[in-house]
């Protein structure tokens, strides 16, 4: 397949006007709900002691709620730990959630048993991050693929006849780029570009409509990542489909998403179409990811605005504003008692950005200037590390 690099524009950002978000309609973005998440929850149990009682919880997903309209690509960044992973594994029930409510097409996910459940998963797939780990050694290509369809087999589809099955696979794995007579091979015959390939030609087996995408292209080479992304965005065209994408690289989410959801120990902090969010972000964290952004031009000198302290432990996770142990606007506008003490609920800040912030009116690019310009270069250094 040909390799397609991303576009850039002058300061090292993606631009938008060849990528396959801004490609995407706009009635797609203002189509109907697929997917509902109100107050989301994911609490991981802590035992302690001789009779191992629960002393605690791991907060790992706490009220989360969002909305992902059909056809849409909603992009989920954040960085490592803060629960993004375990709330996508949540809506397709992967984890089992501690309380909340997510809704497909106006069915309770969480609510369905038996065979209800079963039929759900065909509509609900997943992109494992890792194309190493998350394909079998010991199976061909046919039977990773067609292991899924074996067990949503019924008198209807016919998938219990092994020539149906691996008519099936050879289809998707034209789809995905690869040959038909790859699917006699091990995954070990493969690069990981092509295991990714087979991974999602496993998530795309079943005929789903909304697929998870667990960053599917972080353990990838750069000209790689893009011909991935690319394929990614031709099969949303071709089989109609909405994605959830989880990334850290912010540069990949302006590329491929629509819009973008901010998380932070747990919590969504801000959520706003892709623009918006990259012209003017209205959370002091998310001010703070964009700056890390890094330039790939080594004439252009950028200063980074760092996060002091370390990110507090999901377990004990701080009152009020989550984030406040670490904010940079809190600090600058003299430590506000309100941040300490009142959580920041998710609200509308003007054309669909929404922001967890008591005040995200004073977020602004020249404010987070000022600040990282009084950072030290050694603090700087220090706490990049």
């Amino acid at each position: 397949m040909e390799q397609t690099t991303q576009p850039t524009a002058a300061d090292g950002r993606t631009t938008r006007a060849e990528s396959p978000a801004a490609s995407a309609s706009a009635a797609a973005a203002k189509g109907e709900p697929l997917l509902e998440v109100r107050n989301l929850k994911t609490y991981y149990p802590i035992y302690g002691g001789i009779l191992r009682r629960r002393i605690g919880s791991v907060y790992a997903v706490d009220d989360v709620s969002l909305t992902i309209n059909r056809g849409q690509t909603l992009g989920l960044v954040g960085e490592s730990g803060c629960g993004k992973t375990t709330f996508g594994r949540t809506i397709l029930r992967l984890e089992k959630a501690t309380g909340g409510f997510v809704s497909m097409d106006g069915q309770d996910v969480l609510a369905l048993r038996g065979d209800s459940l079963k039929k759900m998963r065909r509509r609900m797939q997943l992109i494992f991050q890792d194309p190493y780990g998350s394909l079998n050694p010991r199976m061909p290509v046919s039977d990773i693929i067609g292991e899924g369809l074996l067990a949503q087999a019924d008198k209807t589809n016919g998938w219990r006849k092994r020539s149906i099955r691996d008519q099936r696979v050879g289809d998707y794995l034209e789809a995905v780029g690869l040959r038909r007579d790859y699917s006699r091979r091990y995954p070990h015959e493969f690069s990981g570009g092509q295991r990714q390939r087979i991974g999602i030609a496993r998530a795309l087996a079943l005929g789903p409509e909304f697929v998870v995408c667990d960053e599917p292209v972080s353990a990838l080479d750069v000209s790689i990542q893009s011909q991935i992304l690319n394929l990614l965005s031709d099969l949303r065209a071709e089989f109609n489909l909405t994605y959830f994408f989880i990334a850290h690289n912010l540069s990949v989410v302006q590329y491929f998403c629509e819009r973008i959801a901010v998380m932070y120990l747990g919590k969504l902090v801000e959520i706003a179409d892709t623009d918006a969010l990259y012209e003017h972000p209205r959370h002091p964290y998310s001010i703070a990811l964009l700056s890390a952004i890094p330039v790939p031009d080594p004439r252009v000198r950028k200063k980074r605005l760092v996060l002091r302290g370390d990110v507090p432990s999901p377990a004990n996770p701080p009152s009020g504003c989550r984030f406040h142990t670490r904010c940079w606007l809190r600090e600058r506008l003299g430590n506000p008692e309100i941040c300490s003490t009142v959580d920041p609920p998710l609200l509308d800040t003007g054309g669909g950005q929404m922001s967890a912030c008591h005040f995200a009116e004073q977020v602004t690019a020249q404010a987070a200037q000022e600040t990282a310009a009084t950072q030290s270069v050694i603090e700087t250094a220090v706490d990049a590390d």
